[in-house]
């Protein structure tokens, strides 16, 4: 009987331990650790608006630094002291509550930098609160446009500067305010309108020249 050879020995060896590899016995299984996964982030908190008014308490006279902001897509007047919100007023507008105003008659309520320059207490719309419509801006574009004259532009250039109320009687218009009577639509022909009582409110703390910006 033929012993086998060296080589062929070697090669039964080598074909046995694959075997045995290959049935997962020629070692135990590697320990598996445990993958301990760091819990969820909380969810996020949720901050009120900065555009809701943080309280209704009553309001002090005289404000600090009054500002008051009016975003036309939102149909709201937002009433500040420094960088605090304190109202948030529904408003109505002109017939046309989205475009710019331009000129006398088109039904806009016109968007910029304004002040307060009049306050009238017996506006047939309860009360009312003048802006300083056409400011410079205003001015500049209906030159360009040729609606008015250079005279008129100077004259409501001046008017501005010194703070005072803007020519009311050019083709650009005027007679822009902020009043009561907002009870219902889009009716004005391009002032403001809160509610009797938020114009009641805003009248007794509002003075001749508080900001007023008129947004989009």
């Amino acid at each position: 009987m033929h012993t086998p050879s060296f080589s062929l020995r070697l090669l039964m060896g080598t074909m046995l331990l694959f075997a045995l590899l290959a049935g997962g016995c020629a070692t135990k299984p590697a320990k598996v650790s445990r993958i301990i996964l760091p819990p969820p982030p909380p969810p996020p908190v949720e901050m009120p608006p900065q555009e809701e008014a943080p309280t209704n308490e009553p309001l002090a006279a005289p404000l600090k630094a009054p500002k008051i902001v009016i975003k036309k897509n939102q149909k709201k007047l937002y009433l500040y002291s420094e960088e605090t919100l304190l109202r948030a007023y529904p408003v109505k507008l002109g017939y046309n509550p989205v475009d710019d105003k331009i000129r006398q008659g088109d039904r806009c309520t016109p968007e910029g930098e304004y002040y307060i320059c009049v306050k009238n207490p017996q506006s047939k719309y309860y009360l009312s609160l003048g802006l300083s419509y056409p400011n410079i801006e205003d001015a500049r574009r209906g030159l360009e446009n040729k609606l008015i004259t250079q005279q008129e532009f100077d004259d409501i250039a001046r008017r501005i500067t010194k703070k005072s109320i803007p020519p009311w009687n050019t083709p650009l218009g005027g007679e822009i305010f902020i009043h009561g009577g907002g009870e219902t639509w889009d009716w004005t022909y391009g002032c403001v309108a809160l509610h009797n009582k938020d114009i009641e409110e805003l009248y007794k703390v509002i003075g001749v020249g508080t900001e007023v910006i008129i947004q989009k």
